[in-house]
């Protein structure tokens, strides 16, 4: 874990997994897996003894337990300026019987209420990154941007980004960021596994030509990467909440199954575990600086981090890529080499290698 990558185009080296703790809490929407403090802590202190840096959170998480949890945690270990503190602000934290029209969505006003609150739970006076956790369909960008830029001046936020946001809006963001001199956005937060890669049509070229990195929540799917679930006549086999009919999500497809198949292929010609070698497929994927990987335990953690020490070889990644490559749709089925080497350019080969904005830091050193 002492390799460190540049977020974006931006000065903050991050680790290539990052710590998710959704489940450091047991209250709220997330308590179903929650983790009591005690639990969280082995996992936090472990995280940060082997070199890990990158800790994600959100306002939402566990009703606000995770970031008390992680304040408390991050004031007993001393660490506050080691650690690349993560944040977000979208969802609503009030629940209250009288809803404040302001007290949810990307606003000016609920930025700047969510924030202050955030840093009281975290019990610190910055965020080293704050992130726009939803796209509320409303909020115009220029005000998200302005609000954002706004916070780092104050020192309210040293960096700021985006999670779960349509490529057209922090295309925008971006572009104005750079035309009005404000604060960049160094990073998009997306769903991305071997099971779900549609951020591949238009993201990555996105982030590699405009300077922001990419961060993937969820690489193992929830679970349906790691070997714990299979498919039977009666449904999905397994411990867990994709087994459950009743839980909240999408029915698995032909692909998802496809992806575990050729996992465990690859799991048997590597002898490494299914859940490593699904991390280390996206850890190659172009693009990609950093996972956000949560953890049940230390020893669910440490199968984790040794994914950064795997490298594949070209044939198993080449095997993973067609297993659940997407079809390209309309007019993406247009952007592809062997339609455009028929209509555009026929006879010829023509070479296309993007910038890399996430350029590796190994031990501080350029790699």
């Amino acid at each position: 874990m002492n390799t460190y990558y540049l977020l974006g185009r931006s000065g903050l080296r991050v680790s290539r997994l990052a710590l998710g703790t959704m489940n450091f809490g047991v209250a709220g929407f997330h308590a179903a897996y929650g983790k009591t403090e005690d639990e969280a802590e082995a996992i936090f202190r472990h995280y940060v003894e082997v070199g890990g840096n990158f800790i994600d959170t959100a306002d939402f998480y566990t009703a606000g337990q995770s970031e008390q949890i992680l304040g408390r945690l991050i004031r007993k270990a001393g660490n506050r300026d080691e650690v690349v503190l993560t944040s977000k602000f979208t969802n609503t934290v009030d629940h209250t019987a009288r809803p404040n029209p302001n007290g949810s969505g990307n606003g000016r006003a609920h930025i700047i209420r969510a924030v202050e609150a955030s840093l009281r739970r975290l019990d610190t006076d910055y965020l080293d990154l704050y992130l726009l956790h939803t796209w509320d369909r409303i909020t115009p960008v220029e005000e998200v941007v302005r609000t954002f830029d706004d916070l780092v001046r104050a020192g309210k936020i040293r960096h700021a980004g985006l999670s779960d946001v349509p490529a057209w809006y922090a295309s925008r963001a971006q572009t104005y960021a750079e035309a009005h001199g404000l604060s960049p956005m160094i990073t998009v937060q997306l769903p991305y596994s071997l099971a779900e890669r549609a951020l591949e049509a238009e993201y990555v070229s996105m982030a590699q030509n405009l300077g922001i990195g990419l961060t993937a929540w969820s690489p193992l799917a929830g679970g349906l990467l790691t070997g714990k679930y299979a498919r039977t006549t009666d449904g999905v086999a397994g411990q867990g909440r994709i087994a459950n009919p009743d839980a909240p999500g999408k029915p698995l497809t032909e692909r998802d199954w496809a992806a575990v198949d050729a996992l465990r292929e690859a799991t048997d010609a590597l002898g490494a575990p299914m859940a490593q070698v699904a991390l280390a497929w996206a850890l190659a994927q172009p693009g990609i600086t950093s996972l956000v990987t949560g953890a049940s335990s230390v020893r669910q953690l440490d199968s984790n981090l040794a994914a950064t020490g795997l490298t594949l070889p070209a044939d198993i990644i080449a095997s993973l890529n067609a297993a659940t490559a997407p079809e390209p749709t309309a007019p993406y089925a247009m952007f592809t080499p062997e339609y455009q080497s028929w209509v555009i350019s026929p006879g010829l080969t023509i070479a296309d290698q993007p910038p890399a904005f996430s350029s590796p830091m190994i031990n501080g050193a350029p790699d």
